[in-house]
Parts: C-alpha cells; structure tokens; sequence
C-alpha cells in the first residue's frame, strides 16, 4: 500500500514537474535521455539508486565538481522537478511486477541456475555480478532484457577475457579493470589475478555475455522476473545466509599471515606493526621509488590498508576500494552517503581502515553502523546498527575492527563530547551480536558508587569511547583494548574516584566478553591521557624468561610492559623527558603525583601536553633487535579546569617528535632520531624483517632507518608537515605487502595513498 501511494504521489508530481524540468534542466539533459552536455537520467543507474531525498538535494545543491548548478528553487517546485527525474527510469523495485516472488526465489537458487554465478542477499556464488541491489539498479524493462537478451549489454567489470600467459597459463574470466598496461583479471572461481602486460601473450575479449540464455517456461520466467526485480538491497538488521566463496581467508592466516600479506589494521592482530617481509634491506632501501600514487575523495585519509595476494583494501569515510597492489588501479568501489547528525571526528571523515575475514571485508561507517561487503564484488552482505536501541547522542566510529576468531570487533568513538562507551562483537557470517562490554557504569550501579562519585555518568554519559583498534591474542583467547577519557576531561569535580575504566587496557575473554583484568594508566584522568594507545602483544625472553607480554607506551609519557596472562605489572618507565606530573610508577602501579599539576581556572603548565607523548599513530616491536619503536612527542600544554576541550599551546616553548627506540626490558633508550617541524604530526612507524624502519617524520618526510642502530638510510619529502596548514600533516601509518613476488610500502598522505618499491 505505501509503495502503490508513493508511486501514485510520484505521478501526481511527475506531471507538473515535466514542464519545469523542460525549463531548467533539458538545456543538459534534453527529454531525459541525455545530451552531450548531460547525461541520460533514464537510464543511470546512480540516479536510480538514489532515494527521493538524495536525488533532491542533488538538484538543490548541484554538482560543483561536475558543472551541474544548483537550483533553489520553492519546495514544491523542487519536488515536482524530483519526481520528474525519478520517473524517468522508475527502478524495479518500485514498480508493480507481476509473478509469484517465492517461486522465483527458488528457480533462481535451484532449477535456472542463477546461483551459480550470482549472489543475491548474501546467497549464491560471486562468479559473476552481485544482484542483491539489482530491483534498484535497472528498471523491469532493463531487467527483462538483461535476462532474455544477456548479450545485448555486458556489465562494467564483468566483460569476459582470456588470458594466456607467457609462462604457459591460460586464465579465463571477466576484466575487472584493464588498460594498456595490466589486466586486473577475475577468475570464474572469485580469485583475482593482478597482471601486468608483460606477463601476458594474448589477451582474447569474448564477445557477449558468458551468461546463458534463459531455459524458462512462461510462468517460471515471469516468477523468476519477480524476485529479481524485487531485489533492493540489504537492510540493517537483515540476517543473510553465510555462504563462503573461493579463495576466503580464513582465521589462521590472519593470525598468523604470510609474509606477503598484511591481513589487518596493524598487519598482526597483536598489534604489532613488524613484518616477515624482508626483501627491502638497509644496502637496497636507498633504492626506493615512487611507483604509484591512489587518490582518495577525501581531503585527509587516515587508513591503513589490508593487503590479502596482493589486493589492497583501501578506506575513507563511508567507503572502500579493492585495489590491484601491484598498479595501483581499482578493482571495486563500495561507497555510501556520509551519516547525518554526526559529530566529532567521525564528522570530518575520519576512518582507519577495515578488517577481513573469509569472503568478507568489515568496515565501520561515521555514525557506527558495521558493514560486512563481499571480498570479491564490494557488495554489501550484512548491516548492524551498533548503538541500536541507544541514545546515538555523539555517538560514531572512526577505527578499524578486528576479526577475533569467528567475530568481528567494533568500538564507538564520542568519549571526548560525552557518552557511556562499550566494545561490541558480532559473529562475522551473520552480525549477530555476541556480547557487549560497557566501559563505565551506569549511574546506581555498585562501581558507579565506589568510582564516579558525581552528576558527570547522568549528566553525560562519563566517556569511555573505545574508538581506537585493540588487540588479540590467540594463546589465551584474550581481547585487548584501550579505553579512552572520562567526560568532562579537564574538571574532575564532578566525577570524583579513579573513573573506571576510563584511561584503561581492559583484558577480555573473546568467547564471553568478561573481564579477565584491567589496568589503569591515569586514575581519575584530567589531562585527556586515555588508554587508546596500541596493547601490542609480543612473546619474548624477559628477564631470562619466557614471558607472554603487553606493551604499551602510553599518551601519559610511560612506557609499560605486562604479563598479559595476568596482569601484573613488569615495568613503568617514563620515555619523555617533558614529563610533570608524576614521579613515577609505585610498587602498587598507581602514578606518584606530583602536586600542583592539576588544570585550574587560571591554567597549569602540564607535560605532555594534550597530544599526548604518545597517541594512536601506530608503533612497532622487532624480535630480531628487541626494540620497541614509538614517535615520541617531547611537547607541554596548559590546561584549564572546564568542561569542554581548551588546552592551550605554549608558543615560547615548541614541542619536538624523536623516533626512539626502547630496549623492552629496561626501558631505555637505545637510540633515537630527532624530527624536524612543529610536533603535530600524526604518523607511525613499522618495522620489517629486512632490518629497515619506516616512519613519518614531522617535517612530512617519509624516511627509514636502521632498525638496530638508527642510522639515516633514505628518505622522499611528501610536504606532509603541520607547517603547510591545516590537515596537511602525516594523519596514517605505513604498511608493507607483496605483489607479485615483489615488496612494496605504502602510506597515506593527504588525500592519497603512496606506493613505494625497489628500482
């Protein structure tokens, strides 16, 4: 009934906008179909996809970077020129097509064959292009055709290719993307081949379609029509059918990867950014170059990819792209429209990558909905709303998740506008949520009594976000993370107590989502130290004995190594210098403080200052040096007592980022090397079995290192520097993978991403 009334509005609509669209649009778009000054709106599946809301903000505001104006023009003009255009190609999906859906559904996963080669909702096979979305994408018409006549129009990406190989291979499959230079090939089976053209003999196009012509009865056919064309997507909360494809990577090779692959946010689920890869050395590391460059539609991009058989998955707020490692040339795209209301960092776009596991790739969208997409085809399969049932009030998400065993981690970001932070998993087949851990209590609950002695848990929420990556450690079936800052961060008055578990490493079981035990960094925190900070995971020989361990050096200026069995503590050493407001780390792990250093009214003088001596950029743990490698922030702030964020610089007094390196034992430093620039980069470092350490120097260098004595080796100026204004600093991490046989390193810079590799 709500279809038939909105199709009917629809009309209504479409009748008087014609005439308007005659006056305002058809000098571009002509009757519909497009001229060479615009395209065919009939026929387009973006403006089909469109919902009415979007399409009529498009026609509002224009498009700047694509010459089309804006018109703004009285609503119910707007409307009816809106109307106008969606009739033009009414989707299938919102047409009234005859058949018998149910019927249809079962001749397209049994007697026609469809699934075979087509995924719909989740279930199928990704040979061939996903349908799920098909009803919104054409109309009945298009659907029709493409059935009955599959020759008449391939689908873009789906044009079907031999390849035969100098080596004697013989590939066949359809050309995900092509020039005169590579080939990004997908087989019959979902695997992708990465191709440059020196590798191949022959390339042979096939003509057509490798879809075969319908083998359908009348009825049978109008069924099958029906459920194709009443395909319009996944919706949040829709439960799908698990159904793994080929060439899926399973858990054991994401807990312990191939050297050639970095299958997670850090490469390692224990958090450290070292890998096996060892083909750049400190002799060959002064031959790198610059072999491509991937922008991104976004001003600043924060990710670090996932590389699985040398396809990068690469994201940006609200989007993905699989990318041909070797090339730099996209192979999919999935991308949605950024969340309304949001606020924070998830606001300005901020997103730190994603997580992959068997046929699926996990991302985190700004306003905290958790997206599972298909490996091979980038279409979505499942949607769960994170904070479902929740007041969303600042609530989002701008971190990467974490695949633990057959789950899919995810934390909410909000902690520094007020919230009650919490850790969610979800199975990774269906979303199904598995357990969820509340990071602070709710107001009358025991701890709430004992550690929040305040308005601050009613009036907002205390904090808590979990809006950084944690950790896992299969050994012992753990889950590490960080949590970040009370609420308000600079006036404890209204929180009084040790605010847990605000400033914490919280250590969980993976299956139940209990609490093993927890650590706090900065009791009753008032300088915004939260514990976000990678809990890498390391097994080492400590002290003469072999310890599983958890280090972390944190924003508060310590540097911590525990026995993450069980807790205890092994070591707290400060690797600043600029350190005031403790003496130390007592023998019962709380901070000494020294008095005075508290915000006021007036401010205090504190270091470190808000950046932290340290913060999310990543670190890094090589076991064949057994360094630890952090970009340490030597910097002071002032701090004033009030409820919102005002720490102010000292301008007298420049801060500056040494990368150190840190004997885990004692806590020393080994060595380090001095940046050069105003100490408000945001770049990490990763180190590699070859001996080199990469990091990203203040300056906006991108540089490496000796991994044992530090010695300068190579380094190409990005102008990736605070000093070129605003955004303009290093805001990623790098990372190393193998394409091809060949070793590569990449980062983020601005709105692209770098690729590095040997001459």
């Amino acid at each position: 009934m709500k279809l038939f009334l909105f199709a009917a509005t629809a009309v209504l609509f479409a009748q008087d906008g014609r005439e308007l669209f005659v006056r305002h649009c058809a000098v571009c778009h002509g009757d519909g179909r497009g001229t060479e000054r615009g395209p065919n709106l009939a026929s387009n599946r973006r403006v089909r996809s469109r919902s009415f809301e979007e399409l009529r903000a498009v026609i509002r505001n224009g498009i700047p970077g694509g010459g089309m104006p804006g018109y703004d023009l009285p609503a119910a003009e707007l409307d009816a020129v809106t109307a106008a255009v969606k009739s033009f190609g009414a989707p299938a999906a919102e047409s009234m097509v005859p058949g018998d859906r149910a019927a249809g559904e079962k001749l397209f996963h049994g007697k026609a064959g469809c699934a075979g080669c087509h995924m719909a909702l989740g279930r199928g096979k990704a040979a061939g292009p996903d349908l799920s979305n098909v009803g919104r994408e054409l109309t009945f018409a298009e659907i029709e055709e493409s059935v009955r006549k599959p020759e008449a129009k391939v689908r873009a990406g789906y044009r079907a290719v031999t390849a035969k190989l100098h080596d004697g291979r013989t590939l066949r499959g359809f050309a995900r993307n092509e020039n005169r230079y590579n080939l990004q090939l997908q087989d019959l089976d979902g695997r992708f081949h990465l191709l440059s053209r020196s590798e191949l003999a022959e390339i042979i196009h096939e003509p057509g379609s490798l879809m075969p012509a319908p083998n359908c009865t009348a009825d049978e056919c109008r069924d099958l029509f029906a459920y194709v064309s009443s395909l319009a997507g996944v919706r949040a909360g829709a439960k799908p059918v698990a159904f793994p494809s080929a060439g899926g990577l399973a858990f054991p090779q994401i807990a312990n990867p191939k050297p050639g692959d970095w299958p997670s946010y850090h490469g390692q689920i224990g958090g450290n950014r070292h890998s096996a890869a060892d083909q750049i050395t400190p002799a060959n590391v002064k031959d790198l170059e610059l072999k491509w460059v991937f922008p991104m539609n976004h001003y600043v991009v924060q990710a670090t990819p996932v590389a699985v058989d040398g396809v990068l998955y690469f994201s940006g707020p609200n989007q993905v792209f699989a990318i041909d490692g070797r090339a730099g040339r996209t192979i999919w795209h999935y991308q949605r429209a950024r969340g309304e209301g949001v606020r924070g960092d998830p606001a300005k776009g901020t997103n730190r990558g994603v997580a992959v596991l068997g046929d699926r790739v996990f991302l985190v969208t700004d306003n905290a909905h958790l997206l599972a997409l298909h490996r091979v085809t980038g279409q979505l399969l499942w949607e769960v709303d994170i904070p479902e049932g929740l007041d969303r009030k600042n609530i989002g998400n701008t971190a990467a998740p974490l695949v633990v065993n057959d789950m899919v981690v995810a934390g909410v970001s909000g902690g520094d506008l007020g919230m009650r932070g919490f850790l969610s998993a979800y199975k990774a087949d269906t979303g199904e949520r598995v357990w969820r851990f509340w990071t602070v209590p709710a107001p009358g609950e025991p701890m709430a009594e004992q550690q929040w002695k305040g308005s601050a848990l009613a009036e907002y929420g205390g904090g808590g976000g979990t809006w950084m990556t944690g950790t896992f450690d299969p050994e012992t079936n753990t889950v590490f993370w960080g949590v970040g800052n009370p609420y308000p961060a600079y006036d404890g008055d209204q929180r009084q107590g040790d605010n847990l578990y605000t400033a914490c490493v919280l250590a969980l079981d993976a299956a139940t989502g209990k609490l093993k035990w927890h650590y706090q960094f900065t009791p009753h925190d008032l300088w915004d130290w939260d514990g976000g900070q990678t809990p890498m995971v390391v097994n080492a020989n400590y002290r003469g004995r072999d310890r599983k361990l958890l280090l972390q050096a944190n924003r508060n200026g310590f540097f911590y190594v525990f026995d993450r069995t069980s807790g205890e503590l092994l070591l707290a050493e400060k690797f600043v210098d600029r350190l005031t407001w403790a003496k130390g780390i007592g023998k019962d792990g709380r901070p000494i403080f020294i008095p005075g250093s508290e915000p006021t009214r007036e401010g205090t003088k504190t270091c470190p200052n808000v950046l932290g001596a340290a913060n999310w950029p990543s670190v890094a743990y090589h076991p064949g040096t057994r360094l630890f490698y952090v970009n340490a922030r030597e910097a002071c702030g002032i701090y004033v007592k009030n409820g919102g964020f005002s720490p102010r610089p000292i301008p007298l007094e420049p801060g500056q980022i040494f990368l150190r390196a840190l004997d885990i034992e004692t806590g020393k430093r080994v060595w380090e090397v001095p940046h050069a620039g105003p100490a408000d980069s945001w770049g990490g470092v990763l180190s590699t079995a070859g001996g080199v350490v990469f990091y990203c120097e203040d300056s906006g260098a991108f540089a490496a290192v000796d991994a044992k004595t530090g010695k300068e080796l190579w380094h190409i100026q990005t102008n990736a520097s605070a000093e070129q204004g605003d955004g303009h600093s290093w805001r990623a991490s790098p990372m190393t993978f193998l394409a091809g046989g060949k070793q590569y390193v990449a980062v983020a810079n601005g709105p692209n991403l770098l690729c590095f590799g040997l001459k």
